[in-house]
């Protein structure tokens, strides 16, 4: 148990120094995330397992978690498993970690823990802030994680957007151009923007839901504490009236 505190302790300090140095370019946008929404987070999962699986891993979370935890049936648990995984394994990555280093420099970081470490706007606005960046090995950039060693995986639903730059001058005189927003995509996407926005939405929402799966629990058990705590209060003060009636009651000379 202690092996696994430690490593959990590393794991979000090493994704805290990696966020350490950004700059984003842009404010954060706000996103509404409704965890008893079972449909949209099952939707997220499969999203994350076709997207963000391939190269990272989840491996806090179980599949069969999931499934219970959103009351999937069987053909639902079963389509969001790899053909060579059980229910009772973890979300580990689909590509091996040595290969990945080779390809990326790094391996990519669990991501079980991401929504806790950054929050649900952080990871929205990162998730539809990518643009095209010809400097980049990839091609593009994000701009509120500038210099990300990461493709673009959602180029293709919501197309490749165009950087807004504004000239700005520094304190010795000189001028240089700065990311100010972003315009739309120079290629469109396969997916309309409201759809390919939903489809966003329900990945981080997944990914709020995969830092804290307890917290269902809590919000179902919620109305029920509160009622009892409400109950406990009236019996309570009831009792205390009673214990009063008898304090306040004058004492009889003897």
């Amino acid at each position: 148990m202690m092996k696994v505190i430690v490593f959990l302790f590393i794991n979000v300090l090493g994704i805290s120094l990696v966020f350490a140095s950004e700059g984003g370019a842009i404010p954060l946008k706000h996103v509404s995330i409704n965890l008893d929404d079972k449909a949209a987070l099952y939707r997220g999962a499969q999203t994350f397992i076709a997207q963000c699986a391939t190269c990272h891993t989840a491996q806090y979370m179980r599949y069969g978690r999931v499934a219970s935890d959103l009351h999937l049936s069987s053909a639902q648990a079963n389509s969001l498993l790899p053909p060579h995984l059980k229910l009772g394994d973890e979300m580990v990555s689909f590509m091996p970690a040595d290969y990945a280093k080779s390809v990326f420099g790094t391996v990519p970081p669990d991501l079980t823990l991401i929504a806790r470490v950054r929050g649900a706007d952080w990871l929205y606005t990162y998730l539809t802030s990518f643009y095209a960046d010809p400097t980049k090995r990839w091609g593009v950039n994000n701009a509120v994680f500038p210099g990300v060693n990461m493709p673009d995986v959602f180029a293709a639903l919501q197309g490749v957007q165009e950087p807004v730059y504004q000239s700005v001058k520094l304190p010795d005189g000189s001028s240089e151009q700065r990311l100010v927003g972003l315009k739309a995509p120079l290629i469109a996407g396969n997916m309309p923007p409201a759809e390919f926005d939903t489809l966003v939405r329900d990945l981080v929402a997944y990914m709020v839901y995969m830092g804290e799966p307890a917290k269902l629990q809590r919000m179902s058990y919620g109305p029920y504490v509160l009622a009892f705590i409400l109950l406990f209060t009236v019996l309570m003060f009831l009792l205390k009236i009673d214990y009063w009636r008898d304090i306040k009651k004058p004492v009889k000379p003897e």
